[in-house]
């Protein structure tokens, strides 16, 4: 089987980019009140975690990330329920990994990455050579 190349990799995460909405957030996964699997692979305590921004910068393709109140309509209308992680291919936008997915990795990246390589594989697609 020939799998689709992506161009993209999109996530969205479970929270608003306002400054109201990330102290809201913030305050609330302190509190036990909000919680984004998303966030929990992207960012530690304060700010983003180097590991992840590493490896997101040894990617051959953009993986862009959004808040719910900011994210593009067509990734908002593949997204389903949030957090996701959504590929952008010439054709189309497909969700690959679900809050489920998500919750699985636990705040690690390295489990992040092997479900987003099974998820690929399972969706028909393929990060481009």
């Amino acid at each position: 089987m020939d799998h689709e190349p992506i161009t993209s990799l999109i996530g969205v995460y479970d929270a608003d980019g306002t400054v109201i909405g990330e102290i809201t957030y913030w305050l609330g996964a302190r509190l036990g009140r909000a919680h984004c699997a998303l966030c929990d692979v992207t960012h530690g305590l304060f700010t983003e975690r180097d590991s992840w921004r590493r490896w997101r910068g040894s990617l051959t393709i953009p993986f862009e990330l959004f808040h719910r109140d900011d994210a593009p309509a067509d990734v908002m209308a593949a997204a389903g329920e949030l957090p996701v992680v959504v590929a952008r291919t010439q054709q189309r936008v497909v969700a690959v990994m679900d809050r489920t997915t998500l919750e699985v990795c636990s705040g690690d990246l390295d489990s992040f990455v092997l479900e987003l390589d099974r998820a690929l594989i399972g969706k028909g697609l393929r990060l481009p050579d």
